[in-house]
């Protein structure tokens, strides 16, 4: 069988316990590397990319960094070697880092949506930490992070707190907890003076990303019809999230993670897109 027929057979399996109501589920190692694999995209973040693809054998060594001018960062090495990575952190080190946004040595780290994670499912974070633990240790160093001012912590409307699980059972309650923790409205949502305006602009786009494909911006995925996505069939939605192509054919610009999304289930692909119609127009 191979690695993506793997993940893909996990998802599935996760889907019957949820669904079906079944004993069946996955190991935590098979559930946590579907979720950072796709819907969380953690390598795209931190992994070194060549371009256009991560270095051969660097996964989740560290990767982009993030120079605006109060910060200057780099995304961490996150695979367990002990001197460059997180292999001395306990797995309450990695579970405080993505719900309270701190580090072992209590220092608050910026770029990271953290905000978004509280609403995981407590058997889904273990499921990540397992999975990172489990991977192989790369050595890589990257450059300490300079902070310039102090680090807020803006949490995600519908976060706060762990899904009930039995809302999982309803599509767009599903769509909701996978589009939250796959968070996009971390780029899909302005910023003014590094907050978001969940309340009145969620969904509108209109961020800038510089980087090796020049700057693109995120575009608005409300349900307006004149400057979202209202007219767009949920099979164009869908070869957007999966392949980078826009209802019109364009090819749309990194760094959304397409190549992470594409190995989805299905059933989750549906559940976010039935989630995203429920976004009110933005004009």
């Amino acid at each position: 069988m191979t690695n993506l027929a793997r993940l893909s057979f996990a998802a599935l399996s996760f889907s019957a316990v949820v669904v079906g109501g079944t004993a069946f589920a996955d190991t935590p190692v098979e559930r946590g590397s579907y979720l950072v694999n796709t819907i969380m995209t953690c390598g795209n973040c931190h992994s070194p990319k060549g371009p256009p693809d991560v270095v051969a054998g660097k996964d989740f060594s560290g990767g982009l960094r993030f120079t605006e001018p109060p910060f200057d960062v780099t995304a961490g090495n996150i695979t367990p070697d002990k001197d460059t990575g997180i292999g001395t952190w306990s797995a309450a080190d990695i579970r405080k880092l993505m719900l309270d946004n701190t580090l072992p040595n209590g220092v608050q780290i910026v770029v990271m949506p953290t905000g978004f994670y509280r609403i995981l499912l407590p058997s889904d974070l273990d499921a990540i930490v397992a999975y990172l633990q489990s991977i192989k240790p790369v050595s890589n160093k990257v450059p300490d992070s300079i902070y310039k001012m102090p680090v807020s912590h803006q949490i995600f409307p519908g976060a706060e707190k762990p899904i009930d699980p039995t809302d999982l059972n309803d599509k767009v309650k599903r769509g909701f907890y996978l589009a939250t923790i796959a968070h996009c409205m971390e780029c899909h949502t302005a910023r003014e003076k590094g907050v978001q305006d969940f309340q009145n602009a969620m969904g509108a786009g209109g961020q800038e990303f510089p980087g090796p494909w020049g700057t693109s911006v995120s575009r608005n995925i409300t349900s307006s019809k004149t400057k979202g996505i209202g007219n767009w069939t949920d099979a164009e939605i869908k070869r957007a999230i999966t392949q980078g192509i826009d209802k019109d054919g364009n090819h749309l610009k990194p760094p959304m993670g397409y190549q992470y999304y594409a190995h989805m289930t299905d059933a989750d692909l549906d559940a976010v897109i039935a989630w995203v119609r429920t976004l009110p127009p933005k004009e």
